[in-house]
């Protein structure tokens, strides 16, 4: 009678600690709610339009996975106003490849935080059509941030699982040539020029993605512009310069037709603009040399929009003076 009931109390502890184990088993597998991109955004009343874009196009299942991001979210009154100025009915009327590279546009590789922006140009996953290169986008930090001049940070680094999201109070469309020149002050007297006279076309024509883009712009900065009012004769304003001069020195700083990436730039190349050509010097760094015997360097090289590339220039190119 002892030996049985002695049984029954080891009995009883062995399912004691079985069950105690289990337990334990149960709390190390539980699986923690996921928290990623896609999630927030699913859960977020006021980004359901984004949420509707995303699956429209299949890429929720890219912020829904592992690999980190940082994407700038605008909440639907953007979408409805991108909707508007676009004269789309609804967000299904927006063609699919359109969208596709909008939404890509605001998504940036790697976790971003807003104190890792500094003013200057960054890579979204949105491509240029000819190349498949990555359009750039520019961060302004000096007042909170502002991307491509169009579109401000509302609410910063919001962390998920997978990366941060930044609200954003516009959709940032996909940026132009003439979208970077006016939302980078590095060009402020570049874009003086082309705007100079009512005549001049250029803010039309380099803001077309239809032909005759892709465009290639070598882009004075406005240091540039200082140093050529101060060479030429006669001239101490931007005003100064004949409105014929000043036409065929902006029109040798276009290329139509082409996206010329620095990497197809090659040591004594022609480069055929719309005004006059110019020669590229490869030989201890990026440099050209115009008509004149006069030569600069390409300072920054690539920026990307959807409509060309940029290669930034530290003097004017001037078309053939003689």
């Amino acid at each position: 009678m002892k030996k049985k009931k002695t049984t029954t109390i080891l009995t009883a502890i062995l399912f004691s600690l079985f069950m105690l184990t289990s337990c334990s088993d149960d709390d190390n597998n539980v699986v923690a709610p996921s928290n990623t991109i896609a999630d927030f955004v699913a859960a977020n009343a006021d980004y359901s339009s984004l949420g509707a874009a995303l699956d429209r196009v299949n890429l929720t299942g890219v912020l829904a996975g592992t690999t980190n991001y940082t994407v700038f979210a605008p909440n639907n009154a953007a979408f409805d106003a991108f909707l508007t100025a676009n004269n789309f009915a609804s967000l299904e009327a927006v063609p699919v490849d359109v969208l596709t590279q909008v939404l890509l546009n605001h998504v940036v590789s790697g976790v971003n935080t807003s104190s890792s922006l500094t003013t200057g140009y960054i890579e979204t996953l949105a491509e240029e059509a000819t190349t498949g290169n990555k359009l750039n986008m520019y961060v302004n930090t000096s007042a909170g941030v502002l991307l491509n001049g169009i579109s401000t940070v509302t609410t910063a680094d919001v962390t998920v699982d997978n990366g941060v999201i930044h609200a954003v109070n516009e959709v940032i469309t996909l940026p132009t040539v003439v979208t970077f020149a006016t939302a980078d002050s590095t060009f402020g007297i570049l874009v003086d020029a082309l705007t100079r006279e009512t005549s001049f076309t250029y803010v039309s024509t380099l803001s077309t993605t239809g032909s005759p883009s892709p465009f290639t712009v070598f882009a004075p900065t406005d240091a540039a512009f200082v140093d050529l009012l101060a060479e030429l004769d006669g001239v101490t304003t931007l005003a100064d310069i004949p409105t014929a001069t000043l036409e065929a020195t902006l029109n040798t700083h276009v290329v139509a037709g082409a996206n010329v990436l620095a990497s197809t730039l090659t040591d004594g190349m022609t480069v055929n603009t719309l005004g006059d050509n110019f020669t590229i010097n490869t030989v201890g760094g990026a440099s050209f040399t115009d008509l004149n015997d006069r030569s600069g360097d390409i300072i920054v090289t690539d920026v990307q929009a959807v409509n060309g590339v940029i290669h930034v220039v530290n003097k004017v190119i001037l078309p053939n003076l003689n």
